[in-house]
C-alpha cells in the first residue's frame, strides 16, 4: 500500500525538527563569523573569508561528498559495532585521511607565496581532524544516534566561530584569525571519538583496511570528484579571477550576497542531508516506494522554499546591515538573481540526491559535466558585459537549466 503524501510530509517535518538544534547552532556560527569579519576584517574581508571557506570546501569534497555518503549508504543497515560495521568505518576514515593528505600536498605544491609551508601544513592537519570528525558524526547519525550528533555540531559551530572572535579581538592579521577558526574546529575531534566510542561504533580499534569496503566506497568517490571538478574548482577559479579585477568594496558586495545564500544554503543542505538522503537510501530496495517519496518531498519544498526565499528578499533592506555591515546594504541589487538560482539549486539537488541513494556515477558525472559547461558558457557570455551583476545572472540561469534537465530526465530516463 502506498504511503500517503500527508504521511510522507508529517515525517519528513519531524526528522527536520530532530536535528533543528544542530543546524541552528551551525547556521548561528556561519552568521557570528560574517558579521565578524564585515565588521573587523576590513574591506575585502568577507571576500578573503569566502576564498578560505572555499579552500576548505576543496579539501572537504571528497571526504564530505564521497566518502561520508557512500558511508551513510553503507552503515545505515549494519548493526553498530558489528564486523562489516568496523570494517566500512575503517575504510571510510582510512580514505578520509589519504584524500586528505594528498590534497595537501596538492597545496604545497601550488601554493606559492600565498601559502607558505607552515601555514599549509597546519591547515592540511586541521582539516584532516574536522573531516574525520564530520565522519564520526556521520555514522552517529547513521546509527540513529541523533544526540550526540547534535552536540557535535553545536561544539563545531561554538569551537571554531569563538577561536575566530579570540583572534579578531587580539588583533591577530585575517590569514592567521582564520587558520584558528579551521584550529578551532578541529578540537571536536576528541570529542567526537568519546561520543561514537560511548555508541559502540569503534569496537576494539582492532581494524584491518578491508578493501571490499574500499571499493564500494569508490562510486561514491567518482560522483564526488564530478561535484569538485565542475563545482567547487569553477567556483574557487571564478572568486579569484574576480578579487584579482574587481576592487575589494565591489567583491565585498557580491560575497555579502553570496554569504547571505551560504547560510541558507547550510540549513537546506543539512535537511536533505540529514533526512532525505537517509530515507531515500534506505528505500533503495523499493524503486516504487522511493520515486513516491521523492516527489512528495520536492512538492512540499518547492513550495515551502518560495516562501522562505521571497521573505528573504522582502526582508534584504534590513538582513544585510544586520548580518554583515551597513556599507553592504548595495548589495541588494544583486539579491533577486541570486534566490531565483538558489531556488533552482535546492530544486535539482533533491533530483541529484536520488542518483546517489541508487549509486549511479555515470548519470550523475554527466549531470555534473554538463552543467559545469553552462556555467562556464554562461559566465564568459555575461560577466564581460555586466560585470558582477553578470556573475549571479549565470548561476540564475545555471541552475534553472540544471533544474529542467533533472526534470526532464527524471521523467523520461531515470525513473
Amino acid at each position: 500500500m502506498a504511503t500517503p503524501v500527508r504521511t510522507i510530509w508529517q515525517g519528513f517535518v519531524r526528522g527536520s525538527l530532530g536535528t533543528g538544534v544542530a543546524i541552528v547552532a551551525r547556521a548561528a556560527g556561519a552568521l557570528t563569523l560574517n558579521k565578524l569579519v564585515a565588521l573587523y576584517g576590513g574591506l575585502g574581508g568577507l571576500t578573503q573569508l569566502a576564498q578560505f571557506q572555499n579552500l576548505m570546501a576543496l579539501f572537504g569534497a571528497l571526504p564530505t561528498d564521497g566518502v561520508q555518503v557512500g558511508a551513510t549508504t553503507r552503515l545505515a543497515p549494519l548493526r553498530p559495532g558489528s564486523g562489516r560495521h568496523r570494517a566500512w568505518l575503517g575504510a571510510a576514515l582510512l580514505l578520509t585521511g589519504l584524500v586528505v593528505a594528498g590534497a595537501g600536498a596538492v597545496l604545497l605544491a601550488t601554493g606559492g607565496a600565498a601559502w607558505p609551508a607552515s601555514q599549509a601544513a597546519l591547515f592540511t592537519v586541521a582539516m584532516l581532524l574536522v573531516t574525520s570528525q564530520a565522519l564520526l558524526s556521520t555514522a552517529l547519525l547513521a546509527a540513529g544516534r541523533r544526540g550526540p550528533y547534535v552536540a557535535q555540531a553545536v561544539a563545531i559551530s561554538v569551537l571554531g566561530t569563538a577561536a575566530a572572535a579570540a583572534t579578531l579581538a587580539a588583533g591577530w592579521p585575517l590569514r592567521q584569525v582564520l587558520l584558528a577558526y579551521v584550529g578551532g574546529q578541529a578540537l571536536t575531534l576528541p570529542l567526537a571519538g568519546w561520543a561514537a566510542q560511548r555508541a559502540g561504533l569503534l569496537g576494539s580499534w582492532r581494524w584491518r583496511p578491508s578493501a571490499v569496503a574500499g571499493r564500494g566506497l569508490l562510486p561514491f568517490l567518482l560522483m564526488a570528484a564530478g561535484s569538485l571538478v565542475c563545482g567547487r574548482a569553477i567556483d574557487y577559479g571564478l572568486r579569484t579571477w574576480l578579487i584579482a579585477h574587481y576592487p575589494p568594496a565591489r567583491t565585498d558586495l557580491w560575497q555579502a550576497v553570496a554569504k547571505l545564500s551560504d547560510n541558507y544554503t547550510l540549513v537546506v543542505g543539512a535537511l536533505l542531508n540529514t533526512v532525505l538522503y537517509p530515507r531515500l537510501a534506505a528505500l533503495t530496495a523499493t524503486p516504487a516506494q522511493a520515486r513516491r517519496y521523492l516527489e512528495a518531498v520536492l512538492g512540499l519544498l518547492a513550495v515551502g522554499l518560495a516562501g522562505a526565499l521571497g521573505l528573504v528578499y522582502a526582508l534584504r533592506d534590513v538582513l544585510l546591515p544586520l548580518l554583515f555591515a551597513p556599507r553592504l546594504l548595495a548589495a541588494r541589487e544583486l539579491l533577486a538573481p541570486q534566490l531565483l538560482g538558489d531556488w533552482a539549486k535546492f530544486m535539482s539537488w533533491v533530483f541529484l540526491y536520488y542518483l546517489l541513494a541508487r549509486a549511479r556515477p555515470l548519470p550523475y558525472l554527466a549531470m555534473q559535466a554538463v552543467g559545469a559547461v553552462l556555467y562556464v558558457a554562461a559566465l564568459l557570455a555575461l560577466v564581460p558585459r555586466y560585470g558582477l551583476s553578470g556573475v549571479v545572472w549565470a548561476y540564475a540561469l545555471y541552475y534553472a537549466v540544471l533544474l529542467g534537465l533533472c526534470a526532464g530526465l527524471y521523467k523520461w530516463q531515470w525513473k
